[in-house]
């Protein structure tokens, strides 16, 4: 039997050490996780935006050819630092999404306020059209809802601060870039404000099954859409000091949406109601 030298070990375990110390640190905190921002779609949305970019990593030893060729020379044009890393660095980064090669690490995203989202609407001359996330835990729903709703025209989007997904990489990637261009409140309480929308002048629908089919329902008016969590839907207490209470009809075997897919159908039109089209 071969015995290995115990300093070989000692070495071997100093490597592992400074190879995860390399590879945990963009991950450390998670609020620097909400920086990452994951693919191609959604580097390229980063950089059409005004938001600052700290780095992009891309896949070491690819050929870069197509968009990534792209995207690499508009980040070499605005003063964007280069890094080309090994695969399982970048998989690191991603969190597990699929990044096509490319990562970029932004500043982290500027939460706006309610009246951020209605001066928007009245800079574009608009009813105010502000979505309301409760509760989602689903990243590929949550980026998918932020692209339906700014397809939509939305001014904004409400998510929790608790019991719900943030702005992660998956999320970024689900929106396909849409969440550089939407306005995100991140906010303590959904209920309290309800309350606060209510008081400047928006009606409130809540998105729930046995409420008014939605293409019965006037949406012509400054208004706020609540969408619910996958299992539970809209909260109670959010419900019931909803104004509205509006429903997909389903007319198949099963019972529901996915929570994108219905916002999909009800932005719409509402948005449609709201420009009189």
């Amino acid at each position: 039997m071969a015995f290995k030298n115990r300093n070989d070990n000692k070495n071997n375990n100093f490597r592992k050490k400074e190879y995860k110390k390399d590879f945990k640190a963009p991950y450390e905190d998670s609020e620097r996780e909400e920086g990452i921002v994951v693919g191609r779609n959604a580097v390229r949305e980063l950089l059409k935006s005004e938001r600052g970019i700290e780095k992009i990593y891309v896949k070491k030893g690819g050929s870069h050819e197509g968009s990534i060729t792209v995207l690499i020379a508009e980040a070499v044009k605005n003063g964007i630092p280069i890094s080309e890393v090994e695969g399982p660095k970048l998989d690191f980064l991603a969190g597990g999404t699929s990044h096509q090669g490319i990562v970029a690490v932004a500043s982290l995203k500027e939460y706006s306020s309610i009246d951020d989202m209605i001066a928007l609407a009245n800079e574009r001359g608009e009813k105010p059209l502000i979505v309301i996330a409760d509760s989602i835990e689903d990243p590929h729903n949550l980026g998918a809802l932020i692209r339906c709703a700014e397809c939509a025209g939305a001014h904004g989007l409400i998510i929790p601060k608790r019991r719900a997904v943030g702005i992660t990489p998956t999320v970024y990637k689900s929106s396909a870039g849409a969440i550089e261009h939407m306005l995100i409140a991140k906010v303590s309480n959904i209920a309290t404000t309800v309350e606060q929308l209510k008081k400047k002048g928006l009606w409130i629908f809540a998105s729930e099954a046995g409420g008014t089919p939605y293409y019965e329902t006037d949406f012509d008016c400054a208004c706020a859409v609540v969408l619910g969590s996958e299992g539970n839907g809209v909260s109670h207490i959010v419900k019931e000091n909803s104004d509205y209470i509006v429903s997909i009809p389903m007319y198949g075997k099963v019972n529901s949406l996915n929570v994108s897919t219905a916002a999909s159908v009800i932005l719409c039109h509402v948005a449609r109601m709201q420009r009189n089209k």
